[in-house]
């Protein structure tokens, strides 16, 4: 294991038992996301980076019990409290890093990544793994509950020029992955960035 994959599992439990009692409020802000989506019944769709699996009932919900929901996430602690959380009911969860997913070319319609790219250990490269396994034509959503400004003052600290999330950075990250960026939105209630898999 990569000491960033260490580096990211230990963050992750050590939160895993309390994360979602931190974040108490966000399911309504998930639900939104998810629906931006635009799933539809029997789609195929991955929460990469699932964590306690708060994306899978909405998810669950957008594609019906004719699709596939699955969730990913390197740390068993966090999916071990999405178990106990009983979101498994919504989708098969995966220990899995998604630096290299294990699942074929093509064959999802979407990702859905909820505080994702800023644990990505090589941005380009995973998301370069994320649009493998995703159709041409499909879609990744890039979400976070809470916008890069009110994000960077819940940890005290400044928004700086780096920020994979801004969207000057973004957009050409994308772009150089497979990916294409439709719709951007960063705002104190929510950050969401959808992207479309390019041919």
């Amino acid at each position: 294991m990569s000491d960033d994959q260490t580096r990211v599992q230990e963050f992750f439990t050590a939160r895993a038992a309390d994360w979602d009692s931190r974040f108490p409020d966000d399911g309504p802000a998930y639900a939104a996301a998810v629906a931006e989506l635009g799933l539809r019944p029997g789609d195929r769709v991955l929460d990469a980076g699932c964590g306690t699996g708060r994306a899978l009932p909405p998810l669950r919900a957008a594609v019906g019990p004719s699709g596939v929901v699955l969730g990913a996430d390197l740390t068993p602690a966090m999916l071990r409290e999405a178990v106990r959380a009983g979101r498994d009911r919504d989708g098969a969860l995966l220990l899995s890093d998604v630096a290299a997913l294990p699942l074929r070319s093509h064959s999802l319609d979407a990702v859905f990544g909820a505080g994702l790219i800023s644990h990505l250990a090589s941005p380009a490269e995973n998301l370069r793994e994320l649009a493998r396994v995703v159709r041409p034509g499909g879609v990744l959503a890039l979400f976070h509950p809470i916008g890069r400004a009110a994000l960077a003052a819940r940890h005290g600290r400044p928004l700086t020029p780096d920020d994979l999330r801004a969207e000057s950075n973004l957009r050409p990250l994308l772009a150089g992955s497979g990916w294409r960026l439709t719709s951007y939105v960063d705002e104190d209630s929510r950050f969401l960035a959808l992207a479309v898999r390019e041919d």
